[in-house]
This record gives C-alpha cells, structure tokens and sequence, in this order.
C-alpha cells in the first residue's frame, strides 16, 4: 500500500486507514543483510512514526530484539542497557535497534517487543531456513554464545496482547536461554544437518534474555516455553 521509504506515500496511507494503532513488525531480512535492515530500523522507523502522529495514532508497538543488551553474566532483563559501546558489525545493529526504540517512543503510548530469535515457518529457524542451510554446509558452529528463542507463533500472541499492555520495553521469548554447544546439535538434528563443529568461548554480550516480566506481569505465556520441544516440530 505504500513505500515506508516514501514519507507522503506512507503518511496518506495511515490518514486513510485511521488506525487506533501502529503494528510495526519491519524488516529487511530476504537477503541476509544487516545494513539493509539497520536502515529500515532507522528511517523505516523514522517515517512510520512521523506518519502515525500526523495521524493522530496514540499507540505504537514495535519490534525489536532481545539481543542487543550490554554485557553481562546472566540474562538480561528490561532494565538492562542496550550495549551502545558496541563494535564492528555488532555496533550497526544496536545503534539502529536504540534510534528505533527511541523514535517509537515519541508516541503518546508505546511497547517496544524485544523479541528472541524467531524459529519456526516462514523464519531463518526453519527446515527451509537460512539458519538451516547453513548448518548443511557446516556454517554453523556450535559456540558457548547463549541465544533466547521464541517460536513465530508465541511472538504473534505477545503482539496482540501488546495492543492493550502498558507502555514499555518487554521480552518477548521462551524459558530457556541456552548456549550454542547446546542448542546447535539439536538444530541440527531437527533440520537434517550433521552434526556442528565446535566453536569458540561466550562473547560477552551474548547473555540471552529473562522473559519474567511478561510472564509474571504481562500474563503472556508461550506455547512452546522451550526449543527443546519447539525444535522437534520443525
């Protein structure tokens, strides 16, 4: 219906919808690459919620991730900062991920879904997957990174529930944080890949995320609380 990149485009085609809220689920993934999808995280961002106030939307939610917190031991909660002192390639994403979270926040109301590694149909994580042919080539190495998963279909739950949940930032993944060493073999198995190679230490921001506060708060409780079981569905 419009270009996110055409701000007139965008903005008569959310006057003409005349929403209550803005759903912003945008991404530019197809081809694997991360500038491209800083770049709608950035102006994609931008224009979306320069359109929704013109039009008089109090509401945002929007996407962004579970991964992008600074260092740390343990997994990270809503109150941990985004990790802004980050480098190299890593550095593109947060900084993207923090001017998202903070353009949406311009709204009169706003939840911000920081959501774990999605899995399951239509995502990287799946059998037809890029996740998955990487591991058939041997590009996917079982390393102590820990990652949150969260199955597509307890992330599109947690975005319908978000419409009336107070505003703020909320992880949205399952009850297991897990080191690569641990997930990659069953990933693997689960998409008919051999068995990974072993990769290096734990980078330190790669802590996973707690999801308490949407379960204890938010009363949002995931299907699939595991990709232990979520895997065998693949």
């Amino acid at each position: 219906m419009a270009d996110v990149y055409d701000l007139d485009a965008l903005t008569a085609a959310v006057r003409q919808a005349a929403p209550d809220v803005v759903m912003h689920q945008l991404t530019d993934l197809s081809a694997g690459d991360t500038g491209a999808n800083a770049e709608i995280r950035r102006r994609g961002t931008r224009n979306l919620t320069d359109a929704a106030l013109a039009a008089g939307v109090r509401r945002i939610v929007a996407q962004s991730i579970g991964w992008a917190y600074e260092p740390g031991e343990t997994p990270a909660d809503e109150q941990t900062p985004l990790d802004v002192q980050a480098e190299g390639v890593r550095a593109t994403t947060v900084a993207a991920v923090a001017e998202l979270e903070r353009t949406v926040r311009e709204a009169p109301e706003w939840v911000v879904l920081r959501y774990g590694l999605f899995y399951g149909p239509g995502t990287w994580y799946a059998k037809d997957g890029l996740m998955a042919d990487k591991a058939r080539a041997g590009e996917l190495p079982a390393t102590g990174d820990i990652a949150s998963f969260v199955h597509i279909d307890d992330a599109a739950a947690a975005a319908a529930m978000a419409l009336c949940w107070p505003t703020g930032a909320v992880n949205v993944c399952d009850d297991e944080p897990a080191a690569g060493s641990i997930w990659v073999p069953a990933f693997c198995r689960a998409v008919g890949a051999p068995s990974p190679t072993a990769g290096g230490d734990r980078q330190p921001w790669a802590r996973g995320a707690d999801n308490r506060h949407a379960r204890d708060r938010l009363k949002w409780t995931p299907e699939r609380p595991s990709w232990r079981t979520g895997f065998t569905d693949l």
